[in-house]
């Protein structure tokens, strides 16, 4: 993307001013969004988007550029800008770039640019025909198709030279469904580290009719009672919870500035003896997978918890040398518009013991959230609110009847000591994490659990 020789010279340029490390960041990015409203295509852009980043570090300080322009003048000329943000001594340096080989997890069949409009728009009109056709209750339908295919390149003063190629694609379907001045939304948004081949593999009027099915549900459910009482979360995007409500505060990030509940805890135990979880960038294909991480580190699988026992935090440089350890191959960003920082890949509970029908069956009353929906934390406190897309109360060890309006509200580092049942149906959903770097691919995942006690936010005097 940019010979060896040039960016040897950009990284000299860069430490020029004393800096201690360098790192240049190329992107060069095929994308296409599409947006169908009502079974008519709304919005089309497809371009590209290319552009270098440049990062100084210096201590635990840091300096970061970008450019779009790739001329030898204009990159020394970013460089120099940048470094002369950092005072400090002029000192002599060698960098000699080491290429480096990476293994490519991520086989691609069918590379979308070379897809047709047409095809793309034929995929996104059969989920918009199924959801709509899939209940009388269902009013509208939102279908959008993305694609991406970017090329990356990282070099840095440490020797570093790699390149990668990441390839993803995600149809997203909103179906509303109405009843008078009442309207619900269900929502799924499949996505994977794959070409177009990845519509021959699911079937997208399946998730479409999910969707439609959770709306149409929704929308003549009873308002969901408050309360504090347990709760089970269904698998796939139950995980949400553990991503915002503890993912966040494992992120160095955070970790580093000791603005997270579980800094400095590393051994200690922050759940319940039946709660372990990672974060795996390494899985094929997976949506928030990548071969190497934004900073050129090979992604790899982090046990965070194990059996309750804190053992790892997600991990950059710059966050590692604040915190005296490793990057743990976790550093991301949106574009080559943003400084990286430790954010999450895939990220999910692991299997327990139990069924589904287990737990449910073990719970004489509660709610079961069989889907969540938006909802914010601060990792500091680890504090949440979640709404629940779609619940059903539990009676005497049954799935009893619809509910909706229910929102769950805690703290994370509670959360993780009252989960009591993990099921052994792990599946992981996708999503869009907004942070620091941006918003980037992740999954979420885990089991069904139950948490023991957790506060739900409903109506007062709604029945239980």
């Amino acid at each position: 993307m940019l010979p060896k020789p040039l960016l040897e010279r950009v990284l000299l340029q860069a430490l020029a001013t004393g800096g201690d490390f360098a790192e240049i960041f190329v992107e060069d990015k095929y994308s296409t969004n599409l947006n169908m409203v009502g079974g008519k295509l709304e919005t089309g852009l497809s371009g590209r988007d290319y552009g270098v980043g440049i990062r100084i570090l210096k201590g635990f300080n840091y300096v970061y550029a970008y450019t779009n322009d790739d001329s030898e003048a204009n990159l020394l000329k970013v460089a120099k800008t940048a470094a002369d943000a950092l005072v400090g001594a002029q000192r002599d340096q060698v960098i000699d770039l080491t290429r480096q080989e990476i293994t490519n997890r991520h086989l691609i069949e069918r590379y979308p640019h070379a897809v047709s409009k047409q095809d793309k728009v034929a995929l996104m009109l059969r989920a918009n025909n199924a959801a709509l056709n899939y209940s009388s209750f269902i009013s509208q339908v939102r279908v959008s198709y993305l694609d991406e295919d970017q090329k990356v390149l990282i070099a840095n003063s440490d020797g570093l030279l790699v390149e990668d190629r990441r390839v993803r694609t995600r149809c997203s379907i909103n179906a509303i469904a109405s009843k008078g001045n009442e309207k619900q939304v269900g929502f799924y948004g499949p996505g994977a580290s794959k070409g177009f081949e990845f519509y021959d593999e699911i079937d997208i009027e399946d998730y479409a009719r999910e969707a439609a099915r959770i709306a149409a549900t929704m929308i003549n459910a009873d308002l969901c009672p408050s309360g504090r009482f347990p709760v089970i979360i269904d698998n796939e995007f139950g995980g949400v919870i553990f991503h915002e409500a503890c993912g966040h505060s494992l992120e160095a990030t955070s970790v580093a500035k000791k603005m997270s509940v579980f800094a400095d805890r590393l051994g200690e135990k922050i759940a319940s003896d039946v709660v372990s979880a990672v974060d795996d960038g390494t899985i094929p294909n997976a949506w928030g997978s990548q071969n190497i991480d934004d900073e050129g580190t090979p992604t790899r699988r982090n046990v965070l918890i194990e059996n309750g026992i804190l053992k790892s935090y997600m991990i950059d440089k710059l966050n590692g040398r604040r915190m005296g350890m490793a990057s743990t191959g976790n550093s991301r960003r949106q574009s080559y518009r943003f400084a990286p920082t430790s954010r999450m890949t895939n990220t999910f509970i692991l299997p327990g013991k139990h069924t589904r029908d287990e737990i449910i069956a073990a719970t004489e009353f509660g709610l079961l959230a069989t889907y969540m929906g938006g909802g914010s934390v601060r990792p500091a406190t680890g504090e949440f609110n979640f709404a629940v897309r779609e619940a059903y109360m539990v009676r005497n060890g049954r799935i009893a009847e619809p509910v909706r309006g229910a929102t769950l509200i805690g703290k994370g580092s509670e959360i993780l000591h009252n989960i009591d049942m993990v099921a052994d149906n792990l599946a992981r959903g996708q999503g869009m994490c907004g942070s620091a770097s941006g918003s980037i691919p992740n999954d979420v995942g885990q089991p069904t659990i139950r948490v023991s006690e957790i506060t739900v936010g409903g109506r007062k005097g709604a029945a239980k």
